[in-house]
């Protein structure tokens, strides 16, 4: 088997990228550990040391304050059921919308187009959303946090033409079969679009895990929070911006940056955990939305 020689030039351009792609790595990759360390380590140690990976005295004080009781369990269950509900519920809006829009004959096609795009542009803004969420009886449920943003604009767009690809010989022999629409979407569409589902999915997840802004606003039970508006007050808490409130006052508290990596590493590590079992599925998507969309 022929091989052939690299010649110098090529060995130094693949030696650079290798140190290149080694620096944006470690760039990436010594913060989440510096965090991960700094949320086992002493006031001493983090006021001495301005960086560190390993801590000298371990201590769970950080851990211990976040989890003193049920209330973060309880919010992480309600993160949970908001990631996931709000998931299938961008899902479900966001592929049907796109496949009726994919299809040419839809009457009325290019208006609810160009009103799609125009919504990238211009918004309602906060307070007339707010008035909307209230006056539909929304206000103090899970489904406020899912139904206001069930449809990214630009996600539609995206799956809409990735819709457009898909060979229109296909659709025809399903509806010769005796497909209908939905038959068509469930059955041939869909199947064929997993790694865009696994893509958006992925995407809708994350914001839905990180958002604290809609629960902090349209949530006013606390037992209703998720997890991400819990963490904020136990910040405001440990950093003195709020009262202790139902924490024991005599708890000696942590330091308070311990407290801000540790709940760092509580709010990345659920949603970081995701990413191995759609990894295939989300690098091939992502290559299809860009060659495509």
């Amino acid at each position: 088997m022929n091989t052939r020689h690299m010649s110098v030039g090529e060995k130094c351009f693949d030696i650079a990228n290798y140190l290149f792609l080694a620096i944006v790595a470690l760039a990436m990759i010594l913060p989440v550990m510096y965090i991960v360390a700094g949320s086992f380590a002493s006031d001493l140690e983090i006021g001495s040391r301005s960086f560190f990976l390993i801590p000298k005295d371990i201590t769970f004080d950080a851990y211990k304050f976040v989890f003193k009781d049920n209330t973060l369990p309880r919010s992480l269950v309600v993160s949970v059921f908001i990631t996931v509900g709000g998931t299938l519920v961008n899902l479900f809006f966001t592929f049907t919308m796109a496949y009726a829009l994919s299809r040419k004959q839809m009457i009325g096609r290019n208006i609810v187009l160009n009103m799609i795009i125009f919504t990238m542009v211009f918004s309602g803004g906060i307070i007339p959303t707010y008035l909307v969420v209230k006056s539909l009886g929304l206000l103090n449920t899970y489904w406020a946090v899912m139904l206001p943003v069930a449809i990214n604009a630009f996600n539609l767009i995206v799956v809409k033409s990735f819709f457009q690809e898909i060979p229109n010989e296909l659709i025809e022999s399903a509806r010769i079969d005796g497909c209908n629409d939905i038959g068509v979407l469930w059955r041939i569409v869909l199947p064929l679009s997993k790694p865009v589902i696994a893509t958006f999915a992925l995407f809708y997840a994350v914001a839905h895990w990180n958002d604290f802004f809609n629960a902090l606003i349209y949530l006013s039970d606390a037992k209703k929070w998720p997890m991400q508006v819990l963490l904020r007050q136990i910040v405001l808490m440990a950093t003195g911006a709020l009262e202790m409130g139902t924490y024991d006052p005599t708890y000696v508290k942590p330091p308070d940056q311990s407290i801000k990596m540790a709940i760092i590493v509580v709010g990345t590590l659920p949603i970081l955990m995701v990413y191995p079992f759609i990894q295939k599925y989300f690098a091939k998507g992502v290559l299809i939305g860009a060659v495509k969309g």
